[in-house]
């Protein structure tokens, strides 16, 4: 197990969670789930918590009940590759939820994720500062990253 792993708190939704990322991310699978028995205090068979793993990264999921919501304070951040991967990623995981500016959505279980292509941050980090800004200024009118309007910019004489 890694040292550090995301623990994910659901009302009662962790096993419906689970499917649905691993069915979305490539090298992905539920690795154990974790079932309440006698003592509740859930019925005895519901899930209780579980395991899985997206591209190589675990997570832990919980269905710990109502008293805890996920906020945008926490996201989980992708790096794509191509505009396909980013276009795929933003069409599946913003299904039933909500899509957003930057490149962030919320899931249909309320998780927020940053769809973000690689290109972005080596546009961003560029030592040609009136690149960056063009870049940055580009971004900031998108809701899904358009690589191919991020390089427009990138590539614009000033």
């Amino acid at each position: 197990m890694q040292k550090i792993v995301p623990f994910l708190w659901f009302n009662d939704q962790a096993e419906e969670a689970m499917n649905f990322y691993v069915s979305i991310f490539k090298n992905s699978k539920i690795k154990t789930i974790h079932r309440y028995g006698e003592a509740g205090p859930s019925p005895k068979g519901t899930v209780m918590s579980g395991a899985f793993e997206l591209n190589g990264q675990e997570f832990m999921a919980l269905n710990g009940g109502p008293q805890f919501t996920f906020t945008p304070a926490i996201s989980l951040f992708v790096n794509c590759e191509t505009q396909a991967e980013v276009d795929e990623l933003w069409e599946k995981l913003s299904a039933g939820g909500e899509k957003s500016r930057c490149g962030w959505l919320r899931d249909k279980f309320g998780l927020s994720w940053q769809i973000i292509p690689t290109a972005l941050g080596k546009m961003l980090g560029d030592p040609d500062r009136a690149k960056a800004n063009r870049v940055m200024r580009a971004m900031l009118q998108m809701d899904k990253i358009d690589i191919c309007r991020l390089q427009e910019a990138y590539d614009q004489r000033s």
